[in-house]
């Protein structure tokens, strides 16, 4: 696998435990489209079956999102993401009650966000990741700026590093590895 990571990111990205994501600009493109009943936002399928696979290797995920709707409920279900705390605009007390739930430091964390209500737990975080198409505040303070625009693959392109980083493997099937290694 040919990368453009530095090896300062590389070791960084072995030393993550947790995973946690904005929604709106990480998880979508950031739009939301209204018309009768409810907005509807757009998920992309590759991000979320990166985020199961980090989920079969033992990665604990949380959501902090500043807003919350059905869609982003429905969406977290079906990835069975259960740590979220959604219509939060202040991220950091909530980023600090994951860290205490799941018992790990914050540098064991990686926190990808793509706005200034994002800097706070991006400035603690182990490590900071952004989209390519984050204002420039948050892609001056993060670590990593993906290839990818928030909710067109930006999450898949983090979810494949991460899984290399842990197991060494390119073909992300993991048919010989227990669930829940971490």
């Amino acid at each position: 696998m040919r990368h453009g990571l530095s090896a300062g990111i590389l070791r960084k990205l072995r030393a993550v435990r947790g995973v946690v994501l904005d929604v709106d600009g990480i998880l979508t493109d950031g739009r939301v489209l209204y018309g009768p009943g409810e907005d509807w936002k757009g998920f992309h399928i590759r991000d979320g079956h990166g985020l199961v696979l980090l989920k079969r290797l033992g990665m604990r995920i949380g959501v902090i999102s500043g807003r919350d709707s059905t869609g982003t409920r429905r969406r977290l279900d079906e990835l069975g993401i259960v740590d979220r705390y959604l219509g939060i605009r202040e991220k950091m007390p909530c980023f600090l009650q994951l860290l205490n739930d799941w018992g790990l430091s914050a540098e064991e964390i990686l926190y990808m966000g793509d706005d200034v209500v994002d800097l706070p737990p991006m400035r603690m975080a182990g490590l900071a990741v952004t989209v390519r198409d984050a204002p420039m505040p948050l892609r001056r303070v993060a670590g990593w700026v993906t290839r990818s625009n928030g909710g067109n693959g930006a999450i898949r392109e983090l979810t494949d590093w991460l899984c290399f980083t842990k197991t060494g493997d390119t073909s992300f099937h993991f048919e010989n590895l227990p669930r829940g290694l971490s």
